[in-house]
């Protein structure tokens, strides 16, 4: 170590911080079901001249100007006109594996080119049959890019079920995820295989993942700006039921094509982190569903887009978006291979 490298460390740093932090502290959405919400962060989550700006806590940080590969792996790295300084290791695992994440409400905001995100129509630009699921897999894909490059070239699934997919014929989200492993941005496993699947929350997860599931950039997405306190945004779209299967044909915003106020189409939803309500499980409070469980919870108030990121205790009366108990159309994404 020489007398110099406190010099380069220290810029990248201070730079880095207001991504880090989550740059925009708290900004306020109103939400389109007529309820305020409280929103962790805003913009496009990137930072960079010329590049690229990724921040994950407890992980890699990497930064680009004016040209230049990057790559994480717990070190932090600055890459300027081409030429590439590594400055410091910072602990956190490798990023290669990265096949699961939940898409952020950042991420859903930017791709949507909407604040209040996708609603239930997922088609990005797909038409035809099984539209709505080749969308929703373009999204994980294009979100798995823009957090660590290259991530993208691999085949991602949205954990989404459907009445009729491509052939007319059911899908079932279990089914179209792969055998697993899978782990997050930050290389922590989620879950080894299908049975670890199978229940409230993922078994085998890494310390502190099952019951908080992280977004894109490895952040648990309860707190998804840690310089601002947790928010209510556990509602994640799925169509499906504990088993990971098909809920009903009413249960995926017409195989997720639609974002119409139709109050009888109602996404099914499960819950990135438990949500309790003091209790839990079925039979408890919240309705008598299983509001812990990762992959079906209950229904959606609708399939309108709309974003609710403040604890009401439910959708409001009237309400028709698939965020507005707690969330604002998240789904599930998964990689076929780590």
């Amino acid at each position: 170590m020489t007398r110099a490298y406190p010099l380069v460390l220290l810029p990248l740093t201070l730079a880095l911080l207001p991504h880090v932090l989550g740059c925009s502290g708290g900004d306020i959405d109103a939400s389109s079901d007529g309820a305020t919400s409280t929103s962790s962060s805003s913009g496009n989550g990137s930072g960079a001249t010329g590049g690229s700006t990724t921040g994950a806590t407890g992980g890699s940080t990497t930064a680009t100007t004016g040209g230049g590969a990057t790559t994480g792996g717990g070190t932090t790295t600055a890459t300027t006109g081409g030429g590439t300084t590594t400055t410091a290791t910072t602990g956190g695992g490798t990023t290669e594996k990265f096949s699961f994440f939940v898409t952020s409400i950042v991420a859903m905001r930017e791709q949507s080119g909407s604040q209040d995100g996708f609603g239930g129509d997922l088609r990005f630009g797909e038409t035809g049959p099984g539209a709505g699921l080749r969308g929703a897999d373009k999204i994980c894909a294009t979100i798995a890019e823009k957090s660590l490059p290259g991530a993208g070239g691999k085949t991602w699934r949205a954990f989404l079920s459907a009445a009729a997919g491509e052939d007319g014929k059911q899908v079932d989200a279990i089914d179209r995820i792969g055998e697993g492993p899978w782990y997050d941005r930050l290389g922590r496993l989620i879950a080894s295989n299908k049975q670890e699947l199978l229940g409230e929350r993922p078994t085998g997860a890494d310390d502190g993942l099952a019951d908080d599931l992280p977004n894109e950039d490895g952040v648990p997405n309860h707190q998804p700006d840690p310089s601002q306190p947790e928010v209510d945004n556990h509602d994640t779209m799925t169509g499906s039921d504990e088993e990971g299967r098909l809920f009903g044909p009413t249960a995926t915003c017409s195989d997720w094509t639609s974002a119409a106020a139709d109050r009888n189409s109602k996404p099914r939803l499960g819950h990135s982190w438990p949500r309790n309500f003091g209790g839990g499980g079925p039979g408890g409070p919240g309705g008598g569903f299983n509001m812990a469980h990762w992959m079906s919870a209950h229904d959606a108030a609708g399939c309108t887009p709309g974003v609710n990121l403040v604890d009401a205790g439910g959708p409001a009366q009237g309400a028709t978006s698939v965020g507005s108990g707690g969330g604002y159309g998240g789904i599930y994404c998964f990689a076929l291979t780590p």
